[in-house]
């Protein structure tokens, strides 16, 4: 055996118990936990008590119900168009900060901003929206002011359009974080040499700013997809209780004891999550633009 071989396998059990760490964490508080909600989502759940014994009655009842399916689908929807929503909106905002404001500190600045609302609970920024979407809120007040209407909005609060406002509102800084960031790293002499060369802002965007901040974009949609598909608080206060969410099942169904078919809905988000996140991926690779 030479020397340079001794010196790999050293390094390589070197490295490996670097990552064991790692690894035992990731076990314990990753997989195993999913392997058990896994598991306990084929008990036998009665009435008043749940057992070991495996069976596929909750899967048969969640797929069999139109309330649970219609959450699903529900969930889905709403997970659309608050990721649409939040990068038409967050984009020309990280587009401002990140590549329009020249100075880094006027940049940062506004970044902070972004995020102050965050400063306080989430609770607290959920039900800031019932006044200002009630019948006799700021909004409906506003635009009766301006004549735009003549009676109140009613379908501003405890509707599928309240929970979509809140949820924009609270996630769209986590689209606007990382979009801004990627555009921060363009080499403006690029844009300077297209333009040189007689290009437009349109192809310049297209071509040359867009392309480059498509990792920031990939980013700010799985951190907006894991935090919407697991929402629950927002449709909670502000839909009345009349959209319901795979996450409010899950609260409904561990508040009522009734582990079974709370594994199961956890185990259809959780694979949605790895989907979703898996196909995101897809679009760029991180590890070598990041």
């Amino acid at each position: 055996m030479t020397v340079d071989t001794i010196r790999n396998n050293r390094q390589k059990s070197f490295s490996q118990l670097l990552l064991a760490p790692g690894v035992f964490w990731m076990l314990l508080f990753l997989v195993a936990p999913i392997v058990m909600i896994i598991y306990v989502s084929f008990w036998t759940q009665t009435t008043f008590s749940i057992n070991s014994t495996l069976t596929l009655a909750s899967w048969k009842n969640f797929f069999s119900s139109e309330a649970y399916v219609g959450a699903l689908w529900t969930t889905l929807r709403l997970w659309l168009i608050v990721l649409s929503l939040t990068f038409i909106i967050g984009y020309p905002a990280a587009l401002f900060v990140g590549l329009l404001v020249k100075s880094k500190t006027l940049a940062t600045v506004l970044l902070v901003l972004c995020v102050i609302p965050f400063w306080t609970s989430f609770l607290i920024r959920v039900l800031a929206w019932r006044p200002m979407l009630g019948k006799e809120g700021a909004i409906n007040i506003i635009l009766q002011k301006l004549g735009l209407i003549n009676t109140p909005i009613e379908a501003l609060l405890f509707s599928e359009l309240s929970v979509v406002i809140g949820m924009t509102q609270i996630y769209v800084v986590f689209m606007v974080g990382p979009i801004a960031f990627m555009l921060g790293r363009i080499d403006r002499n690029i844009i300077e040499a297209a333009r040189d060369l007689g290009a437009g802002f349109g192809r310049i965007f297209w071509k040359i700013i867009f392309p480059l901040s498509l990792p920031g974009v990939v980013v700010g949609a799985i951190f907006v997809s894991v935090m919407v598909l697991g929402e629950f608080a927002t449709s909670g206060a502000l839909s009345g209780r009349k959209v319901n969410l795979l996450g409010n099942i899950i609260v409904t169904q561990v508040g009522s004891l009734k582990w079974a078919m709370a594994s199961v809905v956890g185990v259809i988000l959780t694979f949605l999550l790895a989907v979703v996140v898996a196909g995101f991926l897809r679009i760029v690779d991180l590890k070598s633009e990041l």
